[in-house]
């Protein structure tokens, strides 16, 4: 199974690089769509389905941490994970994008192999890239 990812960064450079270091993970990636800024991603979000979003919080227009409150208030995109990438590693950074929505926050420099594991963590895959299958007896079912 391979996955649609959103890349939200105000900079062409850091969105390849981000792309790049996602491919060379070993992560599976199907689409990879960009953006740059929160109000350009709720765009590219309205034409194309994705399973997981990474973004920056230093955006002009409008910038990670209010893309994220954007998402969490529509019902149609508040479950899309989001792991934000940023150069700002504080704790209180860390802790106001997680309180906005991030379901992880990376801090840059990163490795590939952060990478794909906090990706991987944030769609419920297991270390494979795939979903783990439902080891419940079907006759356990009441439907």
């Amino acid at each position: 199974m391979s996955f649609n990812v959103l890349i939200v960064d105000d900079s062409g450079a850091m969105r390849s690089v981000i792309k790049k270091v996602i491919a060379i993970s070993g992560f599976k990636l199907d689409q990879c769509i960009e953006a740059g800024n929160g109000r350009e991603a709720l765009e590219k979000l309205k034409q194309n389905w994705v399973d997981v979003i990474v973004s920056d919080i230093n955006m002009p227009e409008m910038n990670g941490l209010e893309l994220l409150k954007a998402l969490k208030q529509d019902p149609l995109y508040q479950n899309i994970p989001t792991i934000v990438i940023s150069t700002e590693g504080s704790s209180e950074r860390m802790h106001e994008a997680l309180e906005a929505g991030a379901k992880e926050f990376i801090k840059k420099p990163f490795l590939p192999e952060d990478i794909r594991r906090v990706l991987y963590n944030v769609i419920g895959v297991g270390s494979d890239g795939e979903y783990q299958e439902d080891r419940r007896d079907a006759s356990s079912l009441d439907f």
